[in-house]
């Protein structure tokens, strides 16, 4: 949704910090605790495998201890998924029934992986006595906030990795934005998405560096493709395998269709998804997922790496989201690599926004994995992903 400031500046020509001097600038900025690296200081064993016990608090549910093999598969691979928009409720208000207790079940199951992703599209905070919207609110205009114990809904639901590089993440200033982080990790969930950061966690044995970009100020900017080439390179410096978590794309109902161009919303620019996935695979990324537009879009294959151009609404608690016509349609995508990169499968289960926006697996329907599937073979002839009946994806012939 819009009504966010107008994205900064390009940083063309911009060299990229090191990891030690980004903490100490986050510090400094007043954003402080994000997560870099995937290693604890203290003991140098990845954090990843042995998160540190976060307490439950009151009024929801302890969260199920992890089942994830500890050595990758036998040839190699490991296997990622991820969706799109999560917005859990606003509140005070439009909070879902329960506490937000079992919001995420009809989906924990389709969601299990090696290592499970979400663009977290708001805050996890309380009343910070600021609002992009202003007090009282401009009509038209959207910040949404959830309590931070929220955290406790997407650990419980298999979630372990939060991209917070969107329009909705300071909804409520740069305060909200460290509630956030610190709500997380307090969860024991990792999160990327500020500017220059580049969180590298342990997967298997496997280490994956994910990043977030978007247009907007404190992120890494998409419009910028020479300084986003260059985190993508620091990143393959870091870890065997990259991800680019990317809100980009003008949004909206008749928003579907990928186009080669720069994409403008209400004044903004948005991005040229096309050419920003080509150049940071070009860089070295493995996979690109994309969301923003509040609809899905298709996937195209490139140079042998797949790009999710939108996964579409996956929670709008609250009724925070249109679950109106295409809207309401949205996936889980699998993706399965090696550790070299090499795409080795990967599967779209169907989700959509119930009455409410609760997200809601779709699996007598899958009217998501059809309009992808469509999609995809309608913008892109040559390099489109294909995708069968039973949601298994592959490069085109």
């Amino acid at each position: 949704m819009n009504a966010h400031p107008p994205p900064r500046n390009g940083l063309f020509g911009r060299p990229v910090l090191t990891l030690t001097i980004v903490v100490a600038a986050l510090i400094g900025a007043g954003l402080g605790g994000v997560a870099l690296a995937g290693r604890n200081a203290a003991t140098d064993t990845p954090r990843w495998q042995q998160p540190a016990a976060a307490a439950s608090p009151t009024g929801t549910r302890q969260a199920k201890p992890s089942t994830k093999p500890a050595s990758p598969a036998a040839d190699g691979t490991i296997t990622l998924s991820a969706t799109g928009d999560i917005i859990m409720g606003g509140a005070p208000n439009r909070l879902p029934a329960n506490g937000g207790d079992g919001f995420f079940d009809s989906v924990a199951e389709g969601l299990k992986s090696d290592l499970v992703m979400g663009n977290l599209e708001q805050p996890l905070t309380g009343d910070t006595g600021v609002s992009k919207c202003g007090i009282p609110p401009r009509p038209k205009c959207f910040a949404f906030r959830a309590p931070p114990e929220y955290s406790q809904h997407l650990k419980e639901a298999g979630f372990q990795l939060l991209n917070t590089a969107n329009n909705h993440s300071k909804d409520f200033g740069a305060a909200g934005y460290r509630n956030t982080v610190a709500a997380l990790e307090q969860a024991g969930l990792r999160h990327t998405g500020a500017e220059d950061e580049i969180t590298v966690v342990d997967v298997k044995g496997v280490s994956v560096a994910v990043v977030g970009f978007s247009p907007y100020a404190g992120a890494n900017n998409l419009n910028d493709l020479d300084h986003s080439r260059a985190v993508i390179r620091q990143a393959k410096e870091k870890a065997d395998l990259v991800v680019v978590q990317v809100h980009m794309g003008a949004e909206g109902s008749n928003r579907n269709h990928v186009k080669p161009g720069n994409e403008l919303f209400f004044g903004e620019n948005r991005g040229d998804p096309i050419a920003f996935s080509h150049a940071v695979i070009d860089a070295g990324a493995d996979v690109v997922i994309g969301h923003g537009p509040h609809v899905l879009r298709g996937m195209e294959f490139y140079k042998g790496k797949l790009i999710a151009y939108s996964l579409g609404n996956f929670a709008g608690g609250g009724k925070t989201l249109s679950s109106s016509g295409v809207l309401k349609y949205a996936g889980i995508l699998h993706v399965t690599l090696g550790a070299d990169g090499r795409f080795a499968g990967g599967t779209f289960l169907s989700t959509y926004l119930n009455g409410v926006g609760v997200p809601t697996r779709d699996s007598a329907n899958e009217r998501g994995r059809k309009l992808v599937a469509q999609l995809s073979a309608d913008d892109f002839a040559d390099t489109g992903a294909r995708i069968s009946d039973d949601g298994a994806i592959t490069p085109p012939a």
